[in-house]
């Protein structure tokens, strides 16, 4: 891990920004690079003055937000013709799918947010996304809003406690505690406020 970490310092340090931002559009993506791997190395180089630790966030979000829009696209112009077409020989009816649209229509911008905040779906938030045809704009914001808060908590991390390999990824374990627990409490906040914006719907119509 400590041989790991180093590299990525020394590979940061030699591309600079634009090895930022092509890590973490793979990060983004399908490609397995861990962001607790890229953006404290980042916030230890903007420590050392090696690095402005603003242009590195700027950089890390804009990665994020690249790699999030190649699993956009490769799903909503490849997967999407792929699934109407296929999809009922696997259980994926064009009702399913519609729902899957509808679904997106009315929480994508919920779900594209607390997404970039959770490992592992992250990395795949975009596909759905992708399949209902989100809008751009609200992608593109949800997006940069979610991947900006956590790019801008491990860069910190990197910052405040430099190399230290294992300090590293025991506070980016209790960061991503954090984020959890953050974004059960605005889902939860979310569901009431729709539920009440569902029933003053259904008494109005009465």
């Amino acid at each position: 891990m400590h041989e790991l970490i180093m590299w990525l310092v020394n590979t940061i340090g030699v591309f600079g920004y634009p090895g930022i931002f092509l890590l973490m559009a793979m990060e983004s993506s399908v490609i397995p690079v861990p962001s607790e791997l890229v953006m404290p190395p980042a916030g230890y180089l903007a420590q050392q003055g090696k690095m402005s630790i603003w242009i590195a966030i700027f950089w890390g979000t804009a990665g994020s937000l690249v790699g999030a829009y190649a699993n956009y696209f490769a799903s909503h112009y490849l997967g999407r013709p792929l699934l109407l077409k296929y999809g009922k020989y696997v259980g994926i009816t064009e009702s399913k799918f519609a729902r899957v649209e509808k679904y997106f229509q009315d929480h994508g911008e919920i779900s594209t947010f607390i997404g970039r905040l959770l490992p592992v779906v992250r990395h795949l938030i975009s596909l759905p996304a992708g399949l209902a045809g989100m809008n751009h704009f609200k992608f593109t914001f949800y997006t940069l809003a979610g991947a900006g808060i956590w790019v801008t908590i491990l860069t910190y991390i990197g910052y405040f406690l430099g190399a230290n390999q294992e300090l590293i990824m025991k506070y980016s374990h209790q960061a991503l505690i954090g984020v959890v627990i953050f974004s059960i409490v605005i889902i939860y906040f979310y569901v009431r406020a729709h539920k009440k914006k569902s029933l003053r719907a259904v008494s109005l119509d009465k």
